[in-house]
C-alpha cells in the first residue's frame, strides 16, 4: 500500500483526474526587458487590480516599487555603473537591469499549505490561486512566502495576488501580462517546455559572451521544488532584490506533525493506562 501524499503538491495532479492540465506557467527572460510596464498595466486591467499610488520611489524610474495586494506584476529597474560592451574596461557608464517580477506559483507552495480556510488552492494547470470569497484575512499566509509576495488590502484585509490569469486559461487564452508584452520577455506555455526553451537561451547568450546569465527558480531540486514562474538573470537574485537561496518554511511540517501526533497518542494512552490502573 503506497503512502498518502506528504503535501498537496504531491497530490497534483492526481487530484484532479482526467480534468488535470500540463502544468503552466512564465519564464521570464530578463535580457530582453525594456522596463516598458506594459505588462503592470496589462495585468491590472484585466484583472481590475487597484491603482497603487505610483510613488517614484526617488531609487530609479520605478513607480510602484514592489509587488503587493494592489501590484501582481512588477517591473524592477537596477542602475548598475558598469561596462556596456563586451572587452571594455570600467568605463562608468550606466545599465538598467529590467525585471518584471510576479507570483512565483511554487511547486512548494508554503502559502497554500499554511492556510487554514482553504481559499488558497492548486488549479488544474499547477498554478497557486487566491479565493477572495473564502478568504478571511488571516494573513497566514503572508510571512510564509519566501518572496514577500503575498499581501493583504488595507480597506478589507484579505490577501490578493497574481492568479496567473485562472480566467484566461480556462477559456485558453495566455496570461494578459504575456500578451501585452512587446518584446516576450514574458513567455508563457507548460513549464517542462520552457524550461527547455530558456537552457538553450542561457546557453545562447554564453556563447555571445554574456557569462553572467544565469537561470534562477528552474531547478526542481532546489528549496521550493522549482517555481511556476522561473527567470533568466543577468547577475546575481540579491540585485533584483531576490532572495539567492529560498526555502518553503514549512516543507518539513507534514512529516513533524505526524510525529508530534504519534507522541501526543502516547501520552494520552500511559494517561488513559495510569488512570484505568489507579481504579482498580
Amino acid at each position: 500500500m503506497s503512502a498518502p501524499p506528504r503535501t498537496e503538491t504531491e497530490a497534483w495532479p492526481q487530484s484532479y483526474g482526467a480534468d488535470a492540465e500540463p502544468r503552466m506557467g512564465f519564464f521570464t527572460d530578463t535580457s530582453v526587458c525594456i522596463g516598458c510596464k506594459a505588462c503592470e498595466v496589462a495585468c491590472k486591467e484585466w484583472n481590475q487590480v487597484p491603482e497603487d499610488g505610483l510613488v517614484h520611489t526617488g531609487w530609479s524610474m520605478d513607480n510602484s516599487q514592489g509587488l503587493g495586494a494592489d501590484t501582481w506584476r512588477h517591473v524592477a529597474f537596477v542602475e548598475q555603473e558598469t561596462p556596456l560592451r563586451i572587452g571594455e574596461g570600467d568605463d562608468g557608464e550606466l545599465r538598467w537591469l529590467m525585471s518584471s517580477d510576479v507570483c512565483k506559483h511554487c511547486t512548494h507552495a508554503a502559502c497554500l499549505e499554511v492556510c487554514p480556510t482553504g481559499a488558497l488552492f492548486r488549479t488544474e494547470f499547477g498554478t497557486v490561486v487566491v479565493q477572495e470569497d473564502i478568504c478571511n484575512g488571516c494573513g497566514y499566509c503572508v510571512p510564509a512566502c519566501p518572496f514577500g509576495v503575498l499581501d493583504q488590502r488595507k480597506d478589507d484585509g484579505r490577501v490578493w495576488k497574481c492568479t496567473l490569469c485562472y480566467d484566461r486559461l480556462q477559456a485558453d487564452q495566455e496570461p494578459a501580462c504575456a500578451q501585452a508584452c512587446p518584446t516576450d520577455s514574458i513567455q508563457f506555455g507548460a513549464l517542462d517546455e520552457l524550461r527547455e526553451r530558456a537552457h538553450a537561451r542561457v546557453e545562447t547568450l554564453h556563447d555571445a559572451g554574456v557569462a553572467s546569465a544565469r537561470l534562477y527558480l528552474d531547478d526542481p531540486d532546489d528549496g521550493i521544488g522549482g517555481a511556476g514562474a522561473f527567470f533568466l538573470l543577468l547577475d546575481e537574485p540579491e540585485v533584483y532584490g531576490l532572495p539567492p537561496d529560498p526555502v518553503d518554511p514549512v516543507r518539513d511540517l507534514g512529516p513533524l506533525w505526524r510525529t508530534t501526533l504519534a507522541a501526543a497518542g502516547a501520552v494520552l494512552a500511559g494517561v488513559a493506562a495510569a488512570a484505568l490502573g489507579g481504579r482498580s
